[in-house]
């Protein structure tokens, strides 16, 4: 992927939306065979509606080679620990997950293959590292990046040429995230996304924060502060201004500030250079006729092709 000034790339948390369509678009959507294909049908639709929203110059879809790394869990062991599956459960690589929804994986990365989109993972990180490594790239190089997802811990990619089109409330209500709505919301801006998340924790992730330390005390510290070297560095100092409580609590779990902080970061994932660019042509177009038939997804798969300017 080369990216050029004027380019912009749309980068796409691919789990985070095949999870959200699972759950948005009615199991009675089902195949020949009976099996729900809901997911597959949904996301399909979802990214027509991004590239004609966007009208992006390239799109890569952000895949989880590996949704726990064993790296972040010897960090701290609690992350995402609440999501393994036990044993005899339905599982996606061994994160709990209906049944229905495992089925539908396989069939939704041969769609996007199949209909010329660039799938990117790397073997041992998670989609959110992908999507770090991307965007921060096509930034460099003088383009701008929107990454799609619903997750807020990829907030911390805001930067020039870099926001975040965040979808937790739906497609339909998504929120273009740059510093000005990050200042607006929490007080804080995208560089210091990474210290606020390490010090307010994420129970969906499994980490539990600081004691006694929420939304509004990290974004304080951080206001008086900077960073969390310095609120850690103002926790030691017996001169500093910090209320004694807050002192006891950062000092108390610095150990933990330092594990937690590299498992929030996105980290530099291993991947090479990507052919994204959409152009006619790149789509296999008999194949996705043959799909869109088998995954009872022809009106998805059309609207797809169109917004990539195939024609099926």
């Amino acid at each position: 992927m080369v990216t050029v000034p004027g380019s912009r790339i749309v980068i796409v948390d691919t789990a985070g939306l095949y999870f959200r369509a699972y759950y948005g678009v009615p199991a009675t959507l089902v195949n020949a065979a009976g099996q729900p294909v809901n997911a597959v049908h949904g996301l399909l639709d979802m990214l027509a509606r991004l590239i004609e929203q966007y009208s992006p110059t390239d799109l890569v879809c952000a895949w989880d080679d590996d949704w726990r790394p064993a790296w972040r869990v010897d960090l701290v062991p609690s992350y995402k620990a609440h999501r393994v599956a036990e044993p005899g459960e339905a599982d996606l690589n061994g994160e709990e997950a209906p049944d229905d929804l495992s089925r539908q994986v396989p069939w939704i990365a041969e769609c996007l293959s199949t209909a010329g989109l660039c799938v990117a993972g790397a073997p041992g990180y998670e989609a959110d590292d992908v999507a770090g490594v991307v965007a921060r790239r096509a930034a460099a190089n003088g383009g701008q990046a929107i990454v799609v997802t619903g997750d807020r811990d990829l907030f911390q990619l805001v930067a020039d040429g870099i926001k975040v089109a965040y979808v937790g409330r739906g497609l339909a209500r998504q929120e273009l995230v740059d510093d000005a709505w990050l200042v607006a919301k929490y007080g804080i801006l995208g560089e210091q996304y990474v210290d606020f998340a390490t010090m307010r924790g994420d129970p969906s992730d499994g980490l539990p924060g600081v004691a006694g330390i929420g939304e509004k005390t990290a974004a304080g510290l951080l206001a008086s502060h900077g960073t969390l070297d310095e609120i850690i560095s103002a926790a030691e100092d017996p001169a500093s201004a910090m209320p004694a409580r807050l002192r006891a609590s950062i000092s108390q779990a610095a150990d933990y500030l330092a594990r937690a902080r590299t498992v929030v970061a996105v980290a530099d994932a291993p991947l090479d250079e990507l052919d994204a660019a959409l152009r006619p042509g790149r789509a296999d177009l008999a194949r996705c006729a043959e799909l869109a038939e088998r995954h009872n997804c022809r009106g998805p798969m059309n609207r797809l092709l169109t917004a990539l300017g195939e024609v099926l």
